[in-house]
């Protein structure tokens, strides 16, 4: 009997861009049930993600510099000796795309993505204007795989008991990218918007980064909080999507896992990315859009979110 074939996944970064690829993965492991598959993932994401159904190997990528001798050949030894026979680069970026070149040219294994030369490309030529999940889905379909399901977080989870928060209660998601300041809505529209909420009777439950801290301090002088900055892993954030009636925040990653939980869930986006290419999905995703996003008005936001915490009306059976 011959061996399972071996096939690899690229998928790097960010946050954001991992979860709308659980979907990807998903597929790629229905499409190859027998198959070894290896992960190449950078080291935020590595030990979530070898918790996960699809993966039997998860790998970190250093991401050597281009001026880096040593490790370009460490990384080149290491992709040849998987002997993979096909890689699925969902990264499709410059840096994974030079990958391809890093096997031998008479051993080079089928490849999905967009690298010059390779097997399976994608050559819609309009994928740079497409959603990320359905321009993966147009990638996987170019490259025999059909179908791609919605994200599932069903295998992670963490132990949110340990916070004793009592429900109902809000997740409130400030911060972003440090070097992204025009995607944060100001601490002051969080803090009114807590108040607002603490008046319908909704605990806030702030999340994110240790340097979110002091987002989160402002916001507590507003309304009670309970302050999970710097304290929470990723299994973490799925647990408390699963048992909040809502989330409010920025274009960041958390957002994406929150609503793929199926957390009902409010994205504050600003000029700076585009919604209709980078959105989180899920059963219930809210997109508010302003430009700047320090312009768009408490009261705004406050409706937006109450209305989404209303029940939504059941669909009428077909015997009604």
């Amino acid at each position: 009997m011959s061996a399972p074939a071996r096939i690899l996944v690229i998928r790097l970064s960010a946050l954001g861009n991992v979860v709308q690829s659980l979907g990807a993965f998903a597929a790629i492991r229905r499409h190859h049930p027998r198959a070894h598959i290896t992960l190449l993932t950078t080291a935020p994401f590595a030990s979530w993600l070898a918790g996960s159904p699809y993966f039997d190997a998860v790998w970190t990528d250093e991401r050597p510099d281009w001026w880096d001798l040593p490790g370009l050949l460490r990384l080149r030894a290491r992709l040849r000796a998987g002997c993979f026979e096909r890689v699925y680069d969902l990264q499709t970026s410059a840096r994974s795309s030079r990958y391809f070149r890093l096997f031998p040219r008479h051993a080079r294994p089928e490849w999905s993505g967009i690298a010059r030369g390779c097997s399976h490309p994608d050559a819609d030529r309009g994928r740079d204007r497409l959603h990320d999940l359905d321009r993966q889905a147009g990638q996987l379909r170019a490259a025999g795989i059909a179908e791609v399901p919605p994200p599932d977080l069903s295998w992670t989870g963490g132990d949110a008991t340990r916070f004793r928060l009592r429900s109902p209660y809000a997740l409130l998601v400030p911060g972003s990218s440090p070097h992204r300041p025009g995607k944060r809505w100001p601490a002051a529209g969080y803090a009114a918007l807590a108040a607002a909420l603490a008046d319908e009777g909704l605990r806030q439950v702030v999340i994110g980064g240790a340097a979110e801290r002091r987002i989160a301090e402002t916001i507590a002088r507003a309304a009670p909080v309970t302050d999970l900055t710097g304290q929470t892993s990723l299994g973490d954030l799925a647990s408390l999507a699963r048992g909040a009636a809502l989330a409010v925040g920025n274009d960041t990653g958390p957002m994406h896992l929150i609503a793929a939980a199926g957390c009902p869930s409010l994205v504050l986006f600003s000029g700076e990315s585009d919604p209709a290419l980078c959105a989180p999905r899920g059963p219930r995703v809210v997109i508010l859009r302003q430009a700047p996003l320090a312009a768009l008005l408490p009261g705004v936001v406050i409706a937006a979110a109450l209305e989404l915490r209303r029940p939504q009306p059941q669909a009428a059976s077909d015997g009604d």
